[in-house]
């Protein structure tokens, strides 16, 4: 079955593609989660508009998230940690800690978008990326300290 996709799908492929799937994973996945339409005439033209949409929806979102990577530049956080001898820290800080000291300082980001290269296990300041979009990256520092 010939459907057309209303989503990026990624083992599918982008907004506007035309893709042969099997008719029982077209009729019982993508059709019914809206990923997908089957391919008519009439489906071909309701998808140009939908496709500009979608490029409007995408725009306003790196826009948003541009905006709120330059909000994030400025700001730094700080986490309290226990810390035993030798300034070692008890665990490690945790993306969910960040996300968590960020909240308190009124940016609401994901823990799943802040990114850690390798764990923070000493006190110090170390730089964070935040992936707020598919191309738009906020850095922020982090400052562990001695609770």
């Amino acid at each position: 079955m010939k459907v057309i996709l209303r989503q990026n799908y990624e083992s599918l492929g982008q907004v506007g593609d035309i893709v042969e799937v099997k008719d029982g994973f077209a009729r019982n996945f993508l059709i019914p989660r809206k990923i997908a339409y089957t391919a008519l005439k009439g489906n071909v033209i309701a998808l140009e508009e939908e496709k500009k949409n979608f490029e409007k929806k995408l725009q306003q979102e790196v826009q948003a998230a541009e905006k709120l990577a330059v909000e994030l530049e400025k700001v730094s956080v700080t986490i309290p940690v226990q810390v035993g001898e030798e300034d070692k820290i008890f665990g490690s800080v945790t993306t969910q800690m960040i996300a968590d000291s960020l909240k308190e300082k009124g940016y609401d980001v994901d823990k799943r978008k802040i990114e850690i290269e390798e764990p923070i296990k000493s006190l110090g300041i170390y730089g964070i990326s935040i992936k707020l979009h598919t191309n738009v990256v906020a850095n922020i520092k982090v400052w562990v300290v001695r609770e």
